[in-house]
């Protein structure tokens, strides 16, 4: 199932997306107040929804007709550096230290953006892409064994974890540079957690102005989804809503020689098999 949040005459709405259409969730008699709600419904909110698509019910809208709106404003949207082997070797290739563990940091949540919205440059004059496949947690993660990590994972989305790297780099906790606001791109839906087989085998590229910048998969990871959740986990509590962003693979703009920064102008496209593409222009 494909959990949307979109908008058409102004008002913000939920739908489930089927095909070229969306159905608003409001016209099958499911009323959730937003996103995080529906999620912290579980299986039986997503049995509901199957149950009154099934039933032939609702309204169904295209979905070249909405406006597609982040799918939520997580609780806590957190980012994990260097996950892919290849892009830990261009790190080193920097001379950036690559931690022997995981290296997380935040992002704020006011930098959530729309998987078709403007990203805004901001003060920085090295803007960054980095594509990553996005974990949404389902339901409430503390002290989780790795084993049993999965079975909080909500489902999935596509992030743009959009980077200031001269912010970035001014304090090792690198919250600032990955904080602008519209640097967080996320979407273009959440794809549940039972619609893809298998996470650790799904390809992801960022596409710069028609130009494959990075192109990779998710059997590159370092930490797994189930150890990242399971290492997370020890220190503090996982909530429903929450995003992780699992690590961006190599080709980032301030790996290459000489480094390529992005310019208002610019048109970034992020796509993962299997969940879908983001796509949003650079302005100044």
């Amino acid at each position: 199932m494909k959990l949307a949040r979109f908008e058409n005459g102004g008002v913000p709405r939920l739908g489930v997306v089927d095909g070229d259409g969306i159905v608003p969730l409001d016209t099958i008699g499911i009323d959730h107040p937003d996103m995080i709600a529906l999620i912290e419904g579980g299986q039986g909110a997503l049995g509901e929804i199957a149950a009154a698509l099934a039933s032939g019910r609702g309204e169904r809208l295209a979905l070249a007709d909405v406006h597609l709106l982040a799918p939520l404003r997580p609780r806590k949207f957190l980012g994990l550096g260097m996950n892919y082997r290849r892009h830990a070797d261009e790190a080193r290739a920097l001379g950036i230290a690559v931690p022997d563990g995981q290296l997380w940091f935040n992002k704020q949540t006011t930098c959530v953006n729309g998987a078709y919205d403007d990203v805004v440059q901001g003060p920085t004059t090295k803007l960054d892409h980095e594509v990553e496949l996005g974990v949404v947690i389902g339901h409430a993660a503390k002290s989780v064994a790795e084993g049993d990590a999965m079975a909080h994972v909500f489902g999935y989305l596509v992030v743009n974890d959009v980077s200031a790297r001269d912010w970035q780099f001014q304090s090792p906790t690198i919250t600032m540079g990955k904080s602008f606001d519209t640097h967080g791109p996320i979407g273009p839906w959440i794809v549940t957690a039972d619609e893809i087989a298998d996470p650790a085998a799904l390809g992801i590229r960022c596409i710069v102005n028609g130009e494959i910048r990075q192109s990779s998969n998710t059997e590159q990871f370092i930490h797994s989804i189930g150890a990242q959740i399971a290492h997370l986990s020890a220190a503090f509590t996982l909530e429903p809503g929450d995003i992780l962003a699992t690590g961006t693979p190599e080709g980032v703009g301030a790996a290459q020689q000489p480094p390529r920064f992005l310019s208002p102008g610019d048109v970034v496209r992020c796509e993962i098999d299997g969940i879908g593409v983001i796509e949003n222009r650079i302005v100044a």
